[in-house]
């Protein structure tokens, strides 16, 4: 059979995701700090980009707030629609200021850039010059204060500055001595008396390695590290364990000694890092906000203040594409225009998307709202992509690191996604979060050891209320609220008594 060469067309189908789709889907599962953070990269990188910092107050005032409302029962006409009518001043600034800055364009007129936020910012931004001066004295530099007049030898302050950068915000020294001492190149013996040294400074307890050495840290100050002592900060775990009998045994003490010395411990901190500031905890700010109205409605509108506001710069456009003498600069600008114009269609979409996910939410959700947790309803990715017309990708996207505040909260929107447990009496199935919520005020409510319910007799207790569980499945969920067991639960009470 000879061999040789010809040419065939086949048509075929095939899904590419171009860089424009790749950056949507990007953005769609970016958190709104995330999302700033990529806003600024774009900011910077594109010459054609700028963010629209003018105040929206008056804005806000003549147009009517951005809102989906729902009953308990059903999605209202305007809801139920396909295309959520969301006006682009509170879904996507940049947009609507980019046709305004077209519409001036066209009309001759010049953009107003007086209210536009400055970039940079140096010495002259006083809030960030207050706010260093202002802030708490972190850990590390409270030990670097007391290092300075400890009179360690230059060797010996490089090893002590090493170690104290090793320390985490809770105290804790989180380095290994030997990989330190090979990474120095000096004896295991000297970052050892370093450490001694160092286990001495303020607050007392830093440097340890594990909680016993940060606790045996502050006994020994107190002068109460007698062998006793020593006996029970060895066998925490049976502390832990509330296993009284055996620490007794261990440490050779009657009841009473027991009792002072476990409220000794009692007495001491285990993180003494803790008293001391540390890098600002940035807050989560909700995506979208649940407001209860009349008649037993949800409103529910995006967080606005999380939405980046950006306009594209139309007259430096004309003016740097009529000034390009290239190919090279001609396709450059050419590329910004197409990227800017691209960005701000995908924010205008990902906000929308978000409003319509958390709006079906809501709907599924009405009862925990309503009621609580015990009324919240199994749900799944399926449920709410089938009933927006999404693919469910799409929506574990969008329920990502996104927050909503409602009157009982606020939630990750993945909050209220829960498994569901059937019904013994064939009934409507009922969500794994309200099964958890009532094994914890059963156990709740125990306060005497006669009341104490074992694994067992949950499942007959739930079974009774129409819940069909399977014991293991209790006991996983107990552990998971970090529930002891029934005879831990008997043995506390007994001694509380």
């Amino acid at each position: 059979m000879a061999l040789g060469a010809r040419l065939e067309l086949r048509q075929g189908q095939g899904l590419v995701i171009t860089p424009q789709l790749q950056q949507a889907i990007k953005l769609l599962q970016l958190s709104n700090m995330e999302l700033d953070a990529y806003v600024e990269g774009e900011l910077e990188r594109n010459p054609l980009l700028q963010r629209d910092e003018r105040e929206a107050e008056a804005e806000r005032d003549e147009a009517p707030r951005d809102s989906e409302e729902f009953s308990a029962d059903h999605l209202t006409d305007h809801a139920a629609a396909a295309d959520l009518d969301v006006s682009h001043d509170q879904v996507s600034p940049g947009e609507h200021a980019t046709g305004d800055a077209q519409e001036a364009q066209h009309a001759g007129g010049a953009i107003d850039w007086s209210k536009a936020g400055k970039g940079g910012g140096g010495f002259e931004d006083t809030d960030d010059f207050e706010s260093r001066l202002t802030r708490e004295k972190t850990l590390s530099e409270h030990l670097h204060d007391q290092l300075s007049v400890v009179g360690l030898s230059p060797t010996q302050g490089v090893i002590a500055a090493v170690l104290i950068d090793s320390v985490d915000e809770g105290g804790y020294l989180r380095c290994d001595l030997v990989e330190t001492a090979e990474r120095l190149g000096c004896e295991l013996a000297a970052i050892e008396e370093v450490l001694t040294s160092l286990q001495g400074f303020e607050p007392t307890g830093v440097f340890a390695r594990d909680v016993r050495e940060c606790l045996m840290l502050q006994l020994k100050e107190r002068d109460r590290c007698d062998p006793a002592m020593v006996a029970l900060l060895d066998n925490l775990d049976l502390l832990a364990r509330r296993d009284m009998n055996g620490l007794r045994k261990i440490c050779g003490v009657d009841d009473e000694d027991m009792r002072e010395m476990v409220a000794e411990l009692r007495a001491l901190t285990p993180r003494p890092g803790a008293a001391f500031g540390g890098e600002p905890s940035q807050p989560v700010a909700p995506d979208v906000f649940v407001r209860e109205g009349l008649g037993g409605l949800w409103h529910v509108e995006l967080n606005t203040d999380t939405l980046p506001r950006l306009l594209i710069d139309q007259r430096y456009h004309a003016r740097v594409s009529g000034g390009a003498r290239t190919d090279q600069e001609k396709v450059f600008v050419a590329d910004c225009m197409a990227s800017a114009n691209w960005l701000v269609k995908s924010l205008d979409q990902r906000a929308k998307t978000i409003l319509k996910v958390a709006s079906e939410i809501v709907r599924q959700q009405d009862g925990f709202l309503a009621f609580g947790v015990e009324h919240l309803r199994p749900l799944n990715l399926k449920t709410v992509a089938d009933a927006i017309g999404m693919h469910e990708s799409t929506v574990s996207r969008v329920t990502s690191n996104k927050y909503i505040a409602t009157p009982r909260g606020m939630f990750e929107l993945k909050f209220f996604f829960t498994s569901s447990i059937a019904s013994s009496s064939g009934g409507e199935a009922h969500s794994a979060e309200s099964v958890r919520h009532k094994i914890k005020q059963l156990i709740d409510a125990e306060r005497t050891e006669a009341e104490v319910h074992s694994d067992d007799r949950i499942v007959d207790i739930l079974k009774e209320t129409g819940v069909d569980i399977a014991r293991r499945t209790v006991a996983k969920y107990r552990e998971a609220l970090r529930i002891p067991s029934s005879v831990e639960r008997r043995r506390t009470l007994k001694e509380t008594a």
